[in-house]
């Protein structure tokens, strides 16, 4: 049974199928972590999981599948010497793609590179998910290991016994892109094209994952989350302090940020099941009800309202004490003026 061949479908269709596809017709983009597609990166947001890459539902509708060569777009007007380039092939599998265009010894790297000592870490161990048996599945769901792509038919093909249908061939290991060659940690075969890097074997031979068993050991909560750390900044005017914490595609339905007097409670959960967490003793006293937050694409901002106009040293209150340090209001000069230009004193202050 063919398989149609265009981006974001791979369903398995039969002769004369009028099954309507449902595809991408750009190209995949891959961008600091981020994975997305070039037809519909405003429609569908991108994601930093490769599994929820390969989820994201088409953008372009036909009416009916394909089994030809996808045409990939070629590059005009190359300013190389050689728009072509060749590529070799090892024993290992591995592809190289030259140029033609030679190098003086003098400008490589290889020899630095080859005289640094690289440490011996022992492989990380792979542990992987199994089948659970005792779950019902639904014919067409497309079996979950990395590289398969085989769709269920009946229990007795793809799960029971021994038959041809039970074997399933995979990647254990998760995708690397790296300086735009794609693989798989697994194994050491690398390509340049997105399409050829979809065609990789697998290679591992195991039983297909339709329905993973559940994990007691994992608790599905918090704990299964992982806790990160986001940079945050501060600046300050006479009744206000203004506090940058730079995350990005902060969850605003889940996100929480709550004032007290002398303290802010920040909880941001962001993308891959990550958490930022952090509570600030403040250093000086706010006003709750008269502070705000605003969560942005790519930062929170808080906007403490101070209770009086004193000036912050810092922004969090230290364990120990300072000495004699104070932070100055007023400056003026050829870079601009920070704050006020006259200094301002609550009445406590003044003697």
């Amino acid at each position: 049974m063919p398989r149609c061949t265009r981006k974001g479908c791979g369903k398995d269709f039969g002769e004369g199928s009028t099954e309507s596809c449902t595809f991408h017709p750009g190209a995949p983009v891959f961008h600091e972590g981020l994975k997305s597609w070039s037809c519909c990166s405003d429609k569908n947001k991108p994601v930093l999981d490769f599994n929820e890459f390969m989820n994201i539902p088409g953008c372009a509708e036909t009416d009916r599948h394909s089994n030809e060569v996808p045409v990939t777009e070629q590059v005009s007007g190359s300013s190389t010497p050689n728009a072509n380039p060749t590529k070799t092939e090892s024993d290992t599998g591995k592809e190289t793609y030259s140029s033609g265009v030679s190098i003086p010894k003098s400008q490589t790297l290889g020899t630095t590179l080859a005289s640094i000592p690289t440490a011996n870490l022992p492989p990380p161990t792979l542990v992987e998910e199994e089948d659970d048996l005792s779950v019902s599945v639904k014919p067409g769901t497309t079996c979950k290991r990395k590289g398969c792509g085989v769709t269920f038919e009946s229990d007795e093909v793809n799960r029971n016994g021994d038959g041809e249908g039970t074997k399933c061939v995979y990647h254990p290991a998760p995708p690397i892109f790296r300086e735009g060659s794609k693989g798989y940690l697994c194994c050491k075969r690398r390509v340049l094209e997105f399409d050829e890097f979809l065609k990789i074997e697998g290679c591992k031979v195991g039983r297909h994952l339709f329905a993973p068993k559940a994990n007691p050991n994992q608790v599905p909560s918090v704990s299964a989350e992982e806790l990160t750390t986001c940079r945050i900044d501060h600046y300050q005017t006479v009744d206000k302090i203004h506090v940058s914490v730079f995350a990005k595609q902060v969850d605003k339905e889940k996100s929480t940020v709550s004032f007290e007097e002398e303290k802010v409670s920040i909880s941001l959960y962001l993308p891959a099941s990550r958490r930022f967490v952090k509570e600030i003793d403040l250093f000086g006293p706010i006003n709750p009800s008269a502070s705000t937050f605003q969560i942005l694409g790519t930062k929170v901002e808080l906007q403490l309202q101070k209770l009086d106009t004193r000036s912050w040293t810092i922004l969090e209150r230290p364990q120990h004490d300072l000495g004699n340090i104070s932070l100055t209001f007023g400056v003026t000069g050829r870079t601009g003026t920070v704050g006020a230009k006259e200094t301002v004193l609550a009445e406590e202050n003044k003697r």
